[in-house]
């Protein structure tokens, strides 16, 4: 069940990253975060109980991922 879940924060951190980016611009770090974590959350398909759960359980997670996410389009728009 959590690696379901899992693939499913990765594909949404990687669209919450560009969304914080493009809304947010370059600067305010910890606000992109906040904003990608939130859009995250909120478009995982569960309802707000268990997304409440989730969100607690995989806290972690999700940080590391969108972390990830801001690393790989920093190194393509590098490129």
């Amino acid at each position: 069940m959590f690696k379901g879940i899992k693939n499913q924060i990765k594909e949404l951190a990687k669209n919450a990253v560009l969304i914080a980016e493009t809304e947010l611009g370059s600067g305010k770090g910890q606000e992109k975060k906040k904003m990608a974590v939130d859009y995250v959350v909120k478009n995982l398909n569960f309802s707000a109980p268990v997304k409440m759960i989730i969100s607690v359980i995989l806290s972690r997670f999700i940080d590391d991922v969108i972390e990830i996410s801001v690393r790989l389009m920093k190194h393509f728009e590098a490129d």
